[in-house]
């Protein structure tokens, strides 16, 4: 079970970030750094899910 708890946090957050990610990239001016910071933050986040994932599906 708290590896599924773990995995709706994450997806939230990744959730999340895209929004926020979403709404950078529409201002007139936009901090590349920033949000290349988040695009790699949110590739974890993916990258993470994933990995819990198959380990949910191997127990």
């Amino acid at each position: 079970m708290a590896i599924e708890q773990r995995i709706r946090e994450l997806d939230t957050r990744h959730r999340d970030l895209d929004i926020i990610i979403e709404n950078e990239a529409k201002r007139p001016a936009v901090d590349l750094t920033r949000l290349s910071a988040m695009k790699r933050q949110k590739l974890k986040l993916k990258e993470e899910i994933e990995t819990l994932r198959q380990k949910l599906a191997h127990h």
